[in-house]
């Protein structure tokens, strides 16, 4: 029974420490164990809170398991394994290192029970999983790797005084619904919202992950923002403010996504699309909306890991990755080209397709609970998920033009790793019971109704129509090379070039000020000393002993005079 103790984080971070200290093939083998024998032991865990213990008068909960916290922590150890899969050609220790603990962090956090512990684990997803940015070891990917880091220690310290202030309000750490009432609900919720790549908030994800690693962005895509999604449904399910935000996440990153030339920033933009999906699905609330976020969660974590993986697959291959330096490759990657179909099909949620029987629950929700404009613009966001994601993705990479690029299918261990994704995106898609039986609900949703497999298959059909249409008359926006601005353009540009020239002018402005001061304190002076100059000219002439004596002289007279008269 003891083994039930020991929380999902625990082999990670021992099988890191191993990774460490051993090389070659040992670690790959180590490194592959480590999540099967994790999720085994999860396998057998039964819900309840299996580790408490009492600290500075607060019950703190760091191992609490229920069905929600199993349908992430099934998952994650899943993506690890596809991804520790994926990186088994990679002889980078810091890396690997940095990836196991990364891994155990997300798991860390979505089995605390209590808001310190997350605030601990939410840090560590910060400080491991930079390295996998900074192991590109270029100039770029340093700064990019410093900006990334301020922002998620920031969303840690918010986490922090939330927490803080929740504690002294309710006198209690446990993590469960908070809500929005009170600054400490508030506090928490911005947290979570910067980690969950909230509008304006999310810059750092666009801008972190296409500089990461090939296999780091794999680990990446997979865990920190689906822990934060994870801690929304805990703290604030129902909240409809979640509703608004969610459908602007899912509609924005679309216009982005369409004219961008980085094939991995398209990905990053199209991560934001979907986790927008599971944050109206949060929002509304009910149970096959909490369903439909949770189980989109799930297979987001798979197919959008299948597609960064075949994209880091014709990086690693070319050493390219702009949509206007590819094309043609199908020719010679033939194998990572239907891999990336697969992907981009279970993404735009085909019938048949693990994205079908997860997307549609959320939008089945928001109709059923009188959101009917939140469903139109789901709607569109759905026909823009398959513009960008399901069409441009695999069609620029692999077959809009010729570049003349003749590479090779990647490693074995990519392609299997891939095959892994894919297989699972298949699977969920012909058999979504196996999936539902983990959910936390149990509402008896059928996806593959008349309605919702018509509906969605003249959606793709007719996105499909317009994407042919669009290009033929040149119309669709071409692939250029060029930088898109973003919200992050307003602090990394506008903002430092405002405060510079507001401070430039401040300055200015002071030295003016002194420098009047200055000139008009010398005339002052020379006008004192002038006066000065010609008092004492007067009693030197009139006095040789001098001004001094004649001044004693005059106040000792004046102090007897006073003494007489008193």
């Amino acid at each position: 029974m003891w083994m039930l103790e020991i929380p999902p984080f625990v082999p990670f971070f021992i099988g890191a420490l191993i990774a460490a200290f051993t090389r070659g093939k040992l670690r790959g083998v180590i490194m592959m164990l480590t999540p099967i024998l994790g999720a085994l032991h999860l396998w057998m865990v039964p819900e309840g809170i299996h580790l408490q213990f009492a600290f500075l008068g607060y019950e703190l909960m760091p191992y609490r398991v229920d069905k929600l916290s199993l349908m992430f922590g099934y998952v994650f150890h899943i993506a690890a394994f596809i991804a520790v899969v994926y990186s088994l050609h990679v002889r980078d220790t810091v890396q690997q290192v940095a990836a196991m603990l990364y891994a155990g962090s997300g798991l860390g956090a979505v089995f605390a029970g209590d808001l310190l512990t997350l605030f601990v684990f939410w840090e560590l997803l910060a400080f491991t999983s930079v390295f996998l940015i900074w192991a590109r070891r270029t100039q770029r990917a340093y700064l990019v790797g410093m900006r990334y880091l301020i922002i998620q220690v920031l969303s840690g310290g918010i986490l922090l005084v939330g927490a803080l202030f929740y504690a002294s309000e309710n006198g209690s750490l446990a993590f469960g619904k908070i809500g929005l009432e009170g600054i400490a609900g508030w506090l928490i919720f911005i947290a979570f919202g910067i980690k969950c790549a909230f509008p304006i908030a999310h810059t750092w994800l666009t801008d972190a992950y296409p500089e990461a690693t090939v296999t780091g962005t794999v680990f990446l895509s997979a865990i920190t923002t689906k822990v934060a999604v994870y801690a929304l449904a805990r703290a604030y399910p129902g909240t409809e403010l979640l509703v608004y935000i969610g459908v602007a996440m899912a509609c924005f990153p679309i216009f982005f996504a369409v004219i961008e030339n980085d094939l991995r920033r398209v990905l990053a933009y199209s991560l934001i699309n979907q986790v927008g999906f599971m944050v109206v699905g949060i929002g509304i609330g009910t149970a096959l909306a909490i369903n439909g976020a949770v189980s989109h969660a799930f297979n987001d974590v798979i197919f959008k890991g299948l597609l960064f993986m075949t994209m880091g697959a014709v990086l690693h291959m070319t050493g390219r990755i702009n949509g206007s330096e590819l094309g043609g490759l199908y020719k010679t990657m033939p194998k990572t080209t239907v891999l990336c179909i697969v992907g981009a099909a279970s993404i735009s949620a085909f019938p048949l397709f693990s994205g079908f029987v997860s997307k549609s629950m959320v939008m089945s929700a928001a109709l059923e609970t009188g959101y009917d404009w939140i469903w139109l613009a789901l709607l569109f966001a759905s026909a823009g998920v398959f513009h960008h994601a399901g069409i441009k993705i695999p069609y620029f990479a692999f077959f809009a033009h010729d570049s003349g690029i003749r590479v090779s299918d990647p490693p074995t261990n990519m392609l299997l790793a891939m095959s892994i994704a894919a297989g699972l995106c298949i699977a969920i898609g012909i058999y979504p019971a196996a999936l539902y039986s983990l959910l936390p609900y149990d509402t008896g949703y059928n996806p593959y109704d008349a309605t919702h497999v018509l509906a969605q298959t003249q959606l793709l059909f007719f996105s499909a129509l317009a994407f042919v249409w669009l290009n033929l008359r040149g119309l669709y926006p071409p692939e250029l090379p060029s930088t898109n601005l973003d919200f992050d353009w307003f602090y990394r540009r506008f903002f430092p070039r405002v405060l510079q020239k507001l401070f430039a002018f401040i300055w200015n402005a002071d030295r003016a000020v002194r420098q009047a001061f200055m000139v008009r304190l010398d005339l002052f002076l020379d006008y004192l000393s002038w006066k000065n100059d010609r008092l004492s000219g007067l009693l030197s002439r009139n006095h040789p002993a001098g001004s001094m004596v004649m001044w004693v002289a005059v106040i000792l007279a004046s102090y007897l005079l006073l003494s007489f008269m008193a």
